[in-house]
């Protein structure tokens, strides 16, 4: 065995006694609380506006999330080839709740049209099997009027449905 070689083997070995040590004094350390300002949701159909607040709110949901999130948002119902995008990202999330996602994934929802992003969902999630996403998150950003759809339709799947309302 190399020199290079035991190196990078005691190197790993180490890991998890400096990872120990690490929570110790973390946990000596009384945790600084981050208060965070409330978000309100853009008062205009412009998709840069929108991408960023959906983004703050995502970053603020991640809790027990250990990959990527998946996005799924929509530009404003006026906007050209509305009924396209809607069309390609139903397929999308069709195929994506389909072939199944992995415990500790979040999946989120939310654009400037919330009735048609709760359409968007309750489609993707018609197929979905019983009990098929435990540990998956699912996170609706939308009018308190679409959550209860919302809710019924990606509950049978196992998934931690959070409701954000966009106000």
């Amino acid at each position: 065995m190399n020199t290079t070689t035991r190196a990078l083997l005691i190197a790993c070995l180490a890991l998890p006694f400096l990872a120990a040590c690490k929570k110790e004094g973390a946990q000596e350390q009384p945790a600084a609380e981050a208060v965070q300002a409330p978000l309100t949701a853009p008062k205009t159909d412009s998709e840069e506006e929108w991408g960023a607040y959906l983004v703050e709110v995502v970053k603020r949901n991640m809790e027990g999330v250990t990959s990527s999130p998946y996005l799924y948002t929509l530009p404003a119902e006026t906007s050209a080839d509305f009924q396209g995008s809607y069309d390609r990202l139903v397929e999308k999330a069709q195929t994506d709740v389909q072939r199944g996602i992995t415990e500790g994934n979040l999946l989120a929802y939310g654009g400037p049209s919330s009735a048609k992003m709760a359409d968007l969902v309750v489609a993707a999630f018609q197929k979905a099997q019983p009990a098929s996403m435990k540990g998956v998150k699912v996170l609706f950003m939308g009018k308190t009027e679409d959550n209860e759809r919302v809710k019924a339709a990606v509950t049978p799947a196992g998934v931690d449905y959070k409701f954000v309302e966009v106000k």
